[in-house]
């Protein structure tokens, strides 16, 4: 129990459900500014430190960030083995840049943010958070529309991580969440290629679009892991959702193999993420199973998804 009243200056309330919501304080507002594409805060949210805030909703805070973004790079790369080129859609922080450049194999680091106002900010606000990969040799940002740029770049990628915003109606990214986008993605792919994004929520009362986008990622690829992440300062699980074509797919992988990989191919660090850890994200829980395997509905640019 605390002993005193909380020392906020205002409270940010995201509904979960019509029913549902959870507030965050913000201490203090340390950044902000309307863009091009969204609205844009970063604050000092007191329990959970500095914080990235678009469109009203929380995208991540220092405290516990690695519980995304881990779970989000580094499941693909240790299926693909020792990913050499990584294409990353999105990522404004530069977080996740900054776990795919704990692979010693990558060569070649592109991200591509639509907006280039939130990657700034970032870089100059968040230091903890990207660690300084946006300086990485390796790294490359251009700034440009993640759809247009999958379709017309001729590289193929080793691993492609879709790490946008919500598919908000009136957003830049709805359309990045449909059987279209990922069909475009899986051609970028090199032979043996993962393909890997976040995909929204799946708690019990707000799985739907988790369980959708699952289902439309398994009608491109030969293989779907899905799989999730409990981070707090979203009230829910999150989840993830792999797509490949690799025979091979790990639903069982043993511990001590990926331990050794990432012992052999990254710098280490990892605060989430190890053998014992991939194995229990392969096992997601029976409730989502059962979802997943009764959705019918696929994600189409026609009908695509509205809202987390």
């Amino acid at each position: 129990m605390f002993d005193k009243r909380p020392e906020s200056a205002f409270w940010l309330t995201e509904y979960n459900t019509p029913h549902d919501a959870y507030c965050h304080g913000i201490v203090k507002v340390l950044h902000q500014q309307t863009t091009a594409y969204q609205q844009m805060m970063i604050v000092d949210g007191g329990t959970y430190g500095k914080a990235l805030i678009l469109d009203g909703k929380w995208q991540s805070s220092m405290v516990d960030e690695f519980l995304y973004h881990e779970p989000l790079v580094h499941p693909a790369c240790v299926l693909q083995g020792g990913p050499q080129r990584v294409l990353i859609l999105g990522g404004g922080e530069g977080a996740t840049l900054r776990e795919v450049l704990k692979w010693h194999t990558v060569r070649e680091a592109v991200m591509v943010d639509l907006d280039a106002e939130v990657v700034e900010a970032c870089r100059r606000l968040l230091p903890e958070m990207h660690q300084g990969a946006f300086d990485d040799p390796r790294a490359e940002v251009v700034f440009a529309d993640a759809f247009q740029f999958v379709g017309r770049d001729e590289r193929r990628w080793d691993v492609i991580i879709s790490d946008l915003t919500d598919p908000l109606e009136d957003g830049p990214s709805y359309k990045l969440f449909t059987k279209d986008y990922f069909e475009i993605c899986k051609q970028a792919l090199a032979p043996g290629g993962c393909f890997v994004l976040q995909a929204g929520v799946a708690g019990p009362a707000d799985l739907g679009i988790h369980v959708r986008l699952a289902r439309t990622v398994a009608t491109v690829f030969r293989h779907m892991l899905h799989f999730v992440s409990h981070v707090p300062t979203w009230a829910s699980p999150m989840g993830f959702v792999l797509g490949t074509d690799i025979e091979a797919a790990m639903a069982n992988p043993d511990p001590a193999a990926v331990d050794k990989l990432l012992s052999e191919k990254t710098t280490g660090g990892l605060k989430m993420f190890d053998g014992r850890t991939m194995l229990h994200l392969m096992h997601p829980p029976k409730y989502l199973r059962r979802a997943i395997e009764n959705e019918k509905k696929i994600y189409t640019l026609a009908d695509p998804p509205k809202d987390f």
